[in-house]
């Protein structure tokens, strides 16, 4: 050993040096360290989130009230294996969200939609949700149906909508449920509606009164001011029945746990609607961007078949490199409805061909880097 050191160990002269490099690194640490996920968000919060993460609003080609993917519980089992409980969820379009989110137990959760419709609708929900009980004041404020006695907490889903099937609805429960939802959410939680948004969400509020739990998906008509509805296409009520493949029932309202989980989540403000296309530059992005500042993975993102517009409009390619500014991890999963129409090749199809599947975002973005997903097709046979 050499004697330049001196008796307290240090290099004379280099201690002032050491402790300004000390002060240097750990205030770097201070600036870098990640932010806490919040366990709630204020109110203010919550609608600034909404509002700061949103990119204008645009249109669609249907208005999906209600999801038409009747095999969307069938993934629920493997989900569950492959996504990591606690990190953020994004997904688009309307309620099968609240399953996956049930599933998959994110910290919070982002629903990603161009429309501002959509943005509405879950802001409908959250105010059914927080003013609601349970399972049964749900399905009454939802569709504006006089709640009938003797509905058990324990009560499966089909027992609690056999309940309601012969309950006719109510103009006067329509009005007062309407103003409820709307003080709900303008001065309970404060948000700013304006005049044009809450017209809007009173319009989606009476389809499902008018159209009760036989509300279905619609599909807008090119050129025709109207909408084509019905088809194959199933009800609200049929959708909230499926189950996975070995008949369990597990969707948001199955039972007063899951209905429960959602509703904690909601009273949180931790389920927030954001106005974005998925190949547009802001939404999605800013998302990442808020998760990677606290270190959270997107654990889970539900796209449907967005993907086979954006390769219809042109804008796959730029989905993709949003995607890729997503934070992720080794567990990190879409969650797609896909169809053998289009190239996939499993088993857990329903009659239509179509089927709901999952694909690992890390692979998603090694094989888009490899020129592996050229045409939707590509992305529906990759799809496990």
């Amino acid at each position: 050993m050499g004697s330049g050191q001196g008796r307290s160990g240090t290099v004379p002269g280099y201690g002032p040096v050491l402790a300004l490099v000390a002060l240097l690194v750990s205030g770097l640490a201070a600036q870098v360290a990640p932010e806490a996920v919040p366990a709630a968000l204020s109110n203010a919060d919550f609608w600034k989130l909404s509002v700061d993460l949103s990119e204008p609003a645009g249109s669609f080609r249907s208005e999906n009230l209600v999801s038409n993917e009747h095999t969307y519980q069938y993934v629920l089992p493997e989900l569950r294996q492959v996504s990591r409980p606690g990190g953020v969820y994004m997904g688009v379009a309307p309620d099968q969200n609240f399953t996956y989110i049930i599933a998959t137990r994110p910290r919070i959760a982002f629903i990603v939609d161009i429309r501002r419709g959509n943005l509405l609708q879950h802001l409908m929900y959250k105010a059914v949700f927080e003013l609601s009980d349970d399972r049964a004041d749900f399905v009454s404020r939802l569709f504006s149906k006089p709640r009938p006695a003797g509905i058990k907490s324990t009560a499966s889903v089909t027992d609690l909508f056999a309940a309601y099937a012969h309950v006719a609805t109510s103009d006067e429960l329509y009005r007062r449920n309407l103003r409820a939802i709307v003080d709900h959410l303008t001065k309970s939680r404060g948000f700013a509606l304006s005049a044009a948004d809450l017209e809007q969400l009173e319009t989606i509020y009476f389809a499902f009164f008018w159209q009760g739990p036989a509300l279905r998906y619609s599909t807008i008509m090119s050129g025709f001011n109207g909408t084509r509805g019905g088809g194959g296409f199933p009800t609200y009520e049929e959708m909230i029945l499926q189950t996975d493949m070995d008949g369990t029932a597990q969707s948001y309202l199955a039972s007063e746990d899951n209905f429960r989980f959602i509703k904690s989540m909601e009273e949180k403000n931790l389920i927030i609607p954001v106005m974005g296309n998925f190949a547009g530059p802001k939404a999605i992005r800013a998302v990442g961007r808020w998760a990677r500042a606290r270190a959270v993975p997107v654990s889970a993102f539900y796209v449907s078949n967005v993907e086979q517009y954006l390769f219809q409009d042109g804008l796959f390619e730029a989905f993709a490199k949003n995607v890729a500014a997503l934070p992720v991890d080794d567990r990190s999963t879409f969650i797609r409805s896909v169809s053998a129409r289009f190239g996939y090749g499993g088993s857990k199809t329903w009659t239509d061909g179509r089927a709901t599947a999952l694909y690992p975002i890390r692979a998603f973005n090694r094989d888009f880097q490899l020129g592996l997903l050229r045409s939707y097709f590509d992305v529906n046979s990759r799809s496990r």
